[in-house]
């Protein structure tokens, strides 16, 4: 294998963009190395096969859909109460809509770990191990509301960019913010 590691990330990037885009179906090494504008036969040399590609997307993407630290700490400067909570969820409810091929990306590749194991067993790792890290984050930063609260919300959430991604007209754009209110002031005690 090729061992020229921008090049590898500019393939799985290339590679997210299909798999937005296309579907797993289309995730082909001759489409990623079309995406990617490199010769037709670059994506073989640094992939033994899709699930070593899919395995690759699995790792990445989620550096690929993480908040900036800085924008983190910004964000986390108010005071830690259901208000803030509320304004985390509408932000990454924002990211969403800013990264929308980057999660139609999960989506998919959720879809097709329920037909290949090994894909299972490492996106349910990178997803257990993003939940633990969000509660973790929830808790140690003081926010209102314990563990529970926290998957519930992480539920709620996923349900609505499922929705946003998918059917966008199912829940009105307009509506987001109030329902995202109504969310944590029935899921997180009062301050």
């Amino acid at each position: 294998m090729v061992r020229n590691p921008e090049r590898r990330t500019a393939l799985v990037d290339a590679a997210i963009e299909v798999l937005a885009r296309d579907g797993v179906r289309g995730l082909t090494f001759r489409a990623v190395d079309a995406e990617a504008a490199v010769p037709a036969g670059t994506a073989s040399n640094y992939f033994t096969g899709r699930d070593d590609l899919l395995a690759q997307v699995t790792g990445q993407i989620h550096q690929r859909i993480a908040p900036d630290p800085a924008e983190v700490t910004a964000v986390m400067q108010a005071p830690p109460t259901r208000a803030l909570v509320a304004e985390l969820m509408r932000w990454i409810n924002r990211r969403v809509a800013e990264n929308r091929t980057g999660y139609l990306a999960m989506l998919e590749l959720r879809l097709e770990a329920t037909r290949r194991p090994e894909l299972r067993t490492a996106l349910t790792q990178v997803i257990r191990e993003t939940l633990d890290d969000d509660i973790r984050f929830h808790l140690e930063g003081g926010l209102p509301g314990d563990r529970t609260a926290v998957v519930l919300i992480y539920l709620a959430m996923t349900g609505l960019m499922l929705e946003q991604l998918t059917l966008p007209g199912v829940v009105p754009e307009e509506e987001t913010d109030g329902l995202i209110a109504a969310l944590v002031d029935r899921t997180v005690k009062p301050d």
